[in-house]
């Protein structure tokens, strides 16, 4: 792993935990070994690399400590409905940069995100997306790829929309 790719995967878990995933102690003591041996400097992460299995509760505290250090700041909105518009924008980055499966970014979008907000319009092309990935088999006659490509494009779209106003 290099140190881009190390900071990648802290800022990555720091999105994923704000907006409520959940990673367990081993995890994040995991990629603080990744990121240590990467060669990303900060002071609290040779603790957090270094935790045993009985230290394993101060793990959390030591990786917001280690994000704090490297500047990694992820600011989600603090209503619900400014949140999961946030996430929404969030995951369709990924799914345009190539860091987020196609399939995965439209299912999640469409499940964490269009089922919880009454399917609003703007994420329509996401959840079509995410419904056809999720029904396709080697018996279609369309390849995976395309309907993939097709997700990264509606994804594309959203990102260049503004969220809607009642959502701020």
């Amino acid at each position: 792993m290099t140190h881009d790719e190390a900071l990648k995967e802290l800022s990555r878990i720091a999105h994923e935990r704000a907006f409520g995933g959940y990673f367990a102690s081993d995890t994040l003591i995991q990629v603080g070994l990744d990121a240590l041996l990467a060669e990303v400097d900060s002071e609290s992460l040779a603790m957090l690399a270094g935790l045993g299995r009985n230290e394993e509760l101060e793990a959390p505290d030591l990786f917001e400590q280690v994000l704090y250090e490297l500047g990694i700041d992820v600011n989600v909105p603090a209503g619900p409905r400014a949140a999961r518009w946030a996430m929404a924008y969030w995951v369709a980055g990924q799914m345009v940069d190539g860091s987020l499966d196609p399939a995965v970014g439209a299912f999640r979008i469409w499940h964490d995100v269009a089922l919880d907000r009454d399917y609003p319009d703007a994420l329509q092309p996401l959840v079509v997306c995410a419904h056809k990935l999720g029904d396709w088999d080697d018996n279609w006659d369309v390849p995976v790829e395309k309907l993939k490509n097709e997700a990264i494009e509606a994804a594309a779209h959203f990102l260049t929309q503004q969220p809607p106003a009642e959502h701020h």
